[in-house]
């Protein structure tokens, strides 16, 4: 039986929120457990590259194919290093780093939230962007959010206090993923072939590289005392699911919604991943999270709003030119 477009988008909507929202929540899980962020980023990179790197030796020796090192990077040299450099390996290891410092509720405001924001600022900044007022109010919401957030683990700092280490480790995470999606717009790469690239960059690279720190002592690893199915699970969710799976619904997330209807799904995951962490993990859900969490939420909604203006103006100036230039034309 085929399912209609808006069926799959649907599916792969719901896919994509429960995948992104289950891994703020069981990152914040693993860290009371046995493993070290190093590890963690080392099962997602093994679990992502069983599936990936097959995918794209394939997609590398397909007629006209561009590629590099050697042959598994369906993408150009220069483009796989870079968003693999900040898409794959460092903001993973941010990620579940900060973990271990901060709560969930804090990743679910400073991850989804500090991400338009540093995007915005970034694409104004190398790609000549303009930040129209209505996109100005998204990211003083998400400011004020933030801080809401932020300032309460910089005050537990003169307490001695760990928090405000994760929350600028989460923002720094943020930060790298915006420095990949303007990177990916940069070099207009296909979603799929970007992510095959960076997880080929973060085999290639990570793993050997990891197999020789610890080795020598420089970098602790708890992987010799960890259970198998702690192992096998974080392979499978943070390689398998976060990466390959999520990856794949939500460019058929944004195939069917389009971008901007997308972005207001993805919303969801500050919310959901919140009241997740009350809900499995106990957290408190104080004033100023709450808070903090409304205007994050209403900051990217703002953002969205302002984008499809942007995008309804364009197509309206477009249609205006082409109308002229036809009018010249006869």
């Amino acid at each position: 039986m085929r399912h209609s477009p808006r069926t799959v988008g649907i599916a792969a909507a719901v896919v994509t929120v429960a995948i992104w929202t289950g891994f703020i929540v069981i990152g914040r899980a693993a860290a009371a457990r046995t493993l070290l962020p190093f590890d963690i980023a080392l099962l997602r990179v093994v679990g992502a590259s069983v599936v990936l790197v097959p995918w794209g030796w394939w997609l590398a020796r397909r007629a006209g194919a561009t590629s590099s090192l050697w042959g598994f990077s369906p993408l150009p040299l220069r483009p796989t290093v870079l968003c693999g450099l900040f898409g794959g390996l460092i903001y993973a290891i941010l990620c579940y780093a900060g973990f271990f410092y901060a709560p969930a509720a804090h990743a679910s405001v400073l991850m989804p939230g500090s991400l338009p924001l540093w995007t915005a600022l970034l694409a104004a900044l190398l790609l000549g962007d303009r930040i129209t007022p209505a996109r100005a109010l998204g990211l003083a919401c998400i400011v004020a959010g933030d801080v809401l957030v932020g300032g309460e683990g910089l005050l537990s700092a003169f307490g001695g206090g760990e928090v405000w280490k994760g929350d600028l480790i989460f923002m720094s995470a943020a930060f790298c993923w915006s420095v990949y999606s303007v990177l990916a717009r940069r070099f207009a790469l296909d979603a799929v072939r970007a992510t095959i690239a960076i997880t080929v960059f973060a085999c290639f690279t990570y793993l050997p590289l990891f197999g020789l720190l610890t080795a020598t002592g420089l970098l602790p690893t708890r992987l010799g005392s960890a259970p198998w199915g702690e192992l096998l699970f974080h392979a499978l969710f943070q390689g398998v699911g976060s990466v390959v799976i999520s990856g794949i619904t939500f460019v058929q997330m944004v195939r069917a919604f389009g971008p901007v209807k997308s972005t207001m799904i993805t919303a969801l995951v500050p919310g959901l991943s919140a009241l997740g962490a009350v809900m499995l993990l106990a957290e408190p859900l104080g004033w100023n999270l709450l808070a903090g969490l409304a205007l994050v939420t209403a900051g990217i909604l703002f953002g969205v709003r302002a984008a499809r203006q942007n995008t309804i103006k364009t197509i309206a100036a477009d249609a205006d030119q082409a109308s002229a230039s036809a009018l010249k034309q006869s």
